[in-house]
């Protein structure tokens, strides 16, 4: 396989003021609250964005304790090109090292999360052209086709009640952001 380009997409930070971070970053910053939830794990997550093509750049996750020596960095993401580049960059992290793989379909991309040799979240995903709501997230098996990976994500997307097409979502963005 060639070489793959990963570019860096978006950071999630651990918080233990999130409503004064998300004051922060929307007046700094410009970014806009675009999701809010739960995650199974407890965490609230907040999700922020100034671009109507990205569902989230900045991510708020609840949990910094208030300690010194924690490293406040949720994860580190970096978007690829196709679902054999996903493959691959998991078969690599694995092959170098990397602890506590997961794989997730969160509808909007497929994503896989791994921890870094020292302990920091790292994310590889590439975008769906679908959006549902966030958080979202559903087992991932790279196993499977590319056909097979498309149909049921498609078809989990659909069931949702927040489903619509990536596109009408970034022309809804879009207009939120511009009022």
């Amino acid at each position: 396989m060639g070489t793959i380009r990963a570019r860096l997409s978006h950071v999630g930070i651990h918080a233990r003021d999130q409503p004064l971070l998300e004051r922060f970053y929307t007046t700094v910053l410009g970014l806009m609250v675009t999701d809010r939830g739960k995650a199974r794990s407890g965490m609230e997550l907040t999700f922020m964005s100034a671009d109507p093509a990205n569902h989230h750049q900045f991510v708020l996750a609840s949990g910094r304790p208030d300690t010194s020596g924690f490293n406040p960095i949720n994860q580190i993401s970096f978007m690829v090109d196709s679902l054999a580049d996903l493959r691959e960059v998991h078969r690599r992290a694995l092959d170098n090292g990397a602890t506590g793989m997961r794989v997730l379909s969160h509808g909007n991309a497929w994503s896989c999360y791994f921890a870094d040799p020292e302990g920091n979240v790292v994310e590889a995903y590439l975008d769906t052209p679908w959006h549902v709501p966030q958080p979202h997230g559903d087992p991932l098996d790279l196993s499977k086709s590319d056909e097979e990976i498309i149909r049921e994500t498609e078809a989990i997307c659909r069931a949702d009640p927040g489903f619509m097409m990536i596109g009408d979502y970034q022309r809804a963005m879009a207009q939120r952001l511009a009022g």
